[in-house]
């Protein structure tokens, strides 16, 4: 029997209306014959909302545990009301907490990981012919306590249902038809994309596409589940979308998106000692605060033995960089360390971009074209990023677009 898992997420289950409008497409897709199950967020808003109240509560961050028993309710509030807007069309449902479904994690409140699915009393419930509304972003920590799973967790949780259920895809409908080749609000000739492989997605969710959580990219290329975007706004089960999976995109141009982040700051460390022990120590100091970098660049400085270091992280957790690179304690002697929050970072996504060397070159020349200044360059076989004044972001994107020729027929 086929199975298949339909996520709606926060835009597509924001009010009555909507949920009655995932209420017709769940329809149409058992009509087709499959067994469902249905993973639904809180509605758009109402977890930020939520994240107001526990903040007032508990303004230190002291109680977690409830915080995260707080936070799992929005998505409780939606399945209950999809369930009954599936029944009110006279299908068999029923919702579901994430302790329901045997959804068991690990005790990181805040930003648990997925340890295991109990689904054989789930299995048969679908197979049986009742869709299963699940909430998604929540789990089972190892003390009995409501855990959750981090921003976009909804994701997360529907990937994993669909490992575990081993079903024919995990359907993610959203306010879009599909992943697009920029952000079509600042790109208006950004096209839709029909496939993507999951390397491509994961690098666009990690440089700043908002489409899907890059952890629950990381758990569908490891389970290899086919994953498909979709739009719940077009009032029939949609066509198009993007599909994700395994050499999805074989048969088509090397880039495919570009993407972009505006949570950057730059920090440059002037007259670092030269050698690799100073540069093992700052990083070292940062990775033990948790606090991820991405593009670093080093050059030689203007006096014998030192050199200056360049890299990018996020603006959140500029200040606490700073700090740590500055505190005697931690014996850096980095008494010139400066701090450029208004930066951006540019992103072009492909297959086997590294061993394309026009690939790079026209991303260089087209910046240097529009007077775009590069502060710090990263590549890996699927993108090239490049870090530049956030006040350049639009040009850059749009201009990239268009010299990669994605404006000029669909992707």
């Amino acid at each position: 029997m086929t199975r298949l898992v339909m996520k709606f997420g926060g835009t597509s289950s924001a009010d009555p209306s909507r949920l009655e409008a995932c209420a017709a497409l769940i329809a149409e897709r058992q009509k087709e014959g499959a067994s469902i199950a249905v993973v639904v967020s809180a509605p758009a808003g109402m977890t930020d909302r939520l994240e107001r109240d526990v903040g007032t509560a508990d303004p230190d961050g002291q109680w977690v545990d409830e915080g995260d028993a707080v936070l799992a309710a929005g998505e409780q509030i939606n399945a209950a009301l999809l369930a009954m807007a599936l029944r009110r069309l006279g299908l068999r449902a029923r919702s579901y907490t994430g302790w329901q479904v045997g959804m068991l994690t690990d005790g990181a409140h805040g930003a648990a990981k997925i340890q295991s699915i109990e689904t054989k009393a789930l299995t048969q419930t679908i197979d049986g012919g009742t869709i299963a509304v699940v909430a998604g972003f929540q789990g089972l920590g190892p003390d009995g306590r409501i855990t959750t799973l981090g921003r976009g967790g909804s994701d997360l949780s529907a990937v994993a249902l669909a490992a575990a259920l081993q079903a024919q895809a995990c359907e993610i409908y959203t306010d879009v038809e599909g992943v697009y080749s920029a952000d079509p609000r600042m790109v208006p000739t950004a096209k839709p994309i029909a496939r993507l492989s999951y390397e491509e997605l994961l690098e666009m969710a990690s440089q700043g596409t908002k489409v899907m959580q890059s952890r629950s990219v990381e758990l569908a290329m490891a389970k290899n589940v086919t994953l498909r975007i979709l739009s719940s706004f077009e009032g029939t089960v949609p066509q198009g979308g993007t599909t994700i999976g395994t050499n999805a995109a074989l048969e088509r141009a090397t880039v495919c998106a570009i993407s972009y982040s505006r949570d950057e700051t730059r920090i440059m460390v002037h007259r670092l000692p030269a050698g690799s022990e100073a540069l093992t120590r700052v990083f070292a100091v940062l990775a033990e605060a948790g606090i991820q970098v991405d593009l670093i660049v080093q050059s030689p400085g203007n006096h014998v033995n030192e050199s200056t270091l360049v890299f990018s992280l996020r603006r959140g957790d500029a200040q606490q960089a700073l700090s740590l690179l500055t505190d005697p304690c931690h014996k850096l002697a980095l008494d010139e360390v400066s701090l450029d929050p208004d930066m951006a970072k540019v992103s072009v996504i492909g297959i086997g971009l590294r061993s394309q060397t026009r690939m790079a070159h026209t991303m260089f020349e087209t910046l240097c074209a529009h007077d775009i200044a590069i502060g710090a360059v990263a590549t890996s076989e699927t993108r090239i990023s490049a870090l530049i004044p956030a006040v350049d972001v639009e040009m850059a994107v749009r201009a990239l677009h268009q010299a990669f020729g994605l404006d000029q027929a669909r992707t």
